[in-house]
């Protein structure tokens, strides 16, 4: 499939028409679980019709992370692996509105004026019903819906999913990955629940315990799971077993957003600076905080091996 194109805007005034009228959705699409993918269906099915081009419009930061990072939902995927997915999907252009003090001082009328028509020449316009925008959040669909009769841009109402009687969406993802039911997490998805990031250099602690890890930075306050789990990491195309950890390392106490620290199994080698791919598929227990280094190592060494013993059984 032909990948979309990325657009990147820091500042409003660089929001100019992207050259043709569009059919565009809005929002965070956190994780893009199965009830965003029926939305960008819609939207690419709308721009087939209409024959424009398909468009995602995004926030970076996210507006809830905006005004409070440190309270703000944790994140089901990097903004990397969310565009990712997004052109994987076939949508024709992600647009990536950077959320700071302009953007946040729109009235609901300018966001219609300076975003929607004049930036991104709607045509047809899909989102839900409860979506809101406007420094006083005073828009809403209705007015949508009015100014875009007389703007010349249709708006539509989002599809909803339901799995098992329940309505899919980034809350309820976040809640089951939460839990550490990865097999619900991969329905609500449609693919396993998983982190990607590049290798970075850290303090050597794992190797200095016996246990090399590849740490990743997850640049967030809060992580969407945490604890000790059997996980599946691609390197270079290669699926290796491993054992990772999501915290804040307690025992050590030298950090104060979470990161991913994962040791592979039958592995030897340099990650630094590469790209890898973390499948959670079961977890092992709860971070906890150790009275020294010894019972922590003795407590990794009993992970690793429950680990070795839970992929034995299941693949075996």
């Amino acid at each position: 499939m032909q990948r979309g194109k990325l657009t990147f805007i820091r500042e409003l005034h660089h929001l100019q028409s992207l050259g043709e009228k569009s059919v565009v959705t809005i929002g965070a699409f956190d994780g893009v679980h199965r009830g965003h993918q029926a939305i960008l269906q819609q939207v690419k099915d709308a721009a087939r019709r209409l024959q424009l081009p398909s468009v995602v419009m995004t926030f970076e930061p996210q507006p809830r992370e905006y005004f409070s990072a440190e309270r703000a939902p944790a994140r089901l995927m990097r903004l990397r692996e969310k565009i990712d997915v997004l052109l994987e999907m076939g949508i024709d252009r992600v647009v990536c509105l950077q959320f700071n003090r302009q953007l946040r001082n729109l009235s609901a009328r300018d966001f219609i004026d300076v975003v929607l028509v004049q930036g991104l020449a709607v045509k047809q316009l899909i989102v839900g019903d409860d979506f809101r925008f406007g420094c006083d959040r005073s828009g809403d669909f209705t007015m949508l819906t009015e100014q875009g009769l007389s703007a010349g841009f249709e708006v539509n109402d989002t599809a909803t999913l339901e799995i098992d009687g329940q309505r899919v969406s980034s809350t309820l993802v976040r809640e089951v990955v939460e839990s550490a039911d990865f097999e619900r997490a991969a329905q609500l998805l449609g693919r396993p629940f998983s982190i990607s990031g590049v290798v970075g250099y850290g303090q050597q602690l794992g190797r200095e315990l016996g246990f090399p890890t590849a740490n990743v930075q997850l640049n967030r306050f809060r992580a969407p799971l945490s604890g000790v789990f059997a996980v599946k990491v691609t390197v270079a195309g290669k699926i290796y077993r491993g054992a990772a950890n999501v915290g804040v390392r307690p025992t050590v106490g030298d950090l104060v957003k979470p990161i991913l620290e994962v040791h592979l199994l039958d592995f030897s080698g340099d990650l630094y600076g590469q790209r890898i791919a973390v499948e959670f598929v079961h977890k092992i227990r709860d971070e906890k905080k150790f009275n020294g280094l010894d019972q922590l190592v003795a407590t990794i060494t009993q992970d690793i091996e429950l680990i070795k013993q839970w992929f034995a059984k299941t693949e075996g």
